[in-house]
C-alpha cells in the first residue's frame, strides 16, 4: 500500500516560494500518478496538479500554471511540489494523493496524505 506523507509546509510571504515534498512510507510511487489539491478554510478541496505515472507528464489547475511545477525522484520516492510567486489564496492545506491516472477529479485518487499547511503572510 501506498502511504504518502507531505512535508514543508510552514508560512510564507505572498509573492515567496515555497517547496512541498511528499514521500511513501509504504510501497514506492513508480508507476503511480501522483497529485496534489488543497482545501483552505470553509472551502471546497481543489486539485493544483499531479504528474503521471511515467513522469512524462504534468498537469496543473490554470490558476497556478506557470507558477508551480512539480518534480519526481522515483528513485527516492519522492514527489515536489514547487510554488512560486505565492497569492493569498494559496493559503491551505496541502494533499499529496496517489492513483493510476494522472486527472483533476479526487475521486481518482485512491491514497491521501494527512496534510501539510501553508499560511501565507501579507
Amino acid at each position: 500500500q501506498v502511504q504518502p506523507v507531505e512535508s514543508g509546509g510552514g508560512v510564507v510571504q505572498a509573492g515567496g516560494s515555497l517547496r512541498l515534498s511528499c514521500a511513501s512510507s509504504g510501497r514506492t510511487f513508480s508507476y503511480y500518478a501522483v497529485g496534489w489539491f488543497r482545501q483552505a478554510p470553509g472551502k471546497e478541496r481543489v486539485v493544483v496538479g499531479g504528474s503521471s505515472g511515467d513522469s512524462r507528464r504534468t498537469s496543473f489547475e490554470d490558476s497556478v500554471k506557470g507558477r508551480f511545477t512539480i518534480s519526481r525522484d522515483d528513485g527516492e520516492n519522492t514527489v515536489c511540489l514547487h510554488m512560486t510567486r505565492l497569492l493569498p489564496e494559496a493559503a491551505a492545506v496541502y494533499h499529496c494523493v496517489v492513483g493510476g491516472r494522472l486527472a483533476h477529479a479526487a475521486k481518482k485518487y485512491l491514497y491521501w496524505g494527512q496534510g501539510t499547511p501553508v499560511t501565507l503572510s501579507s
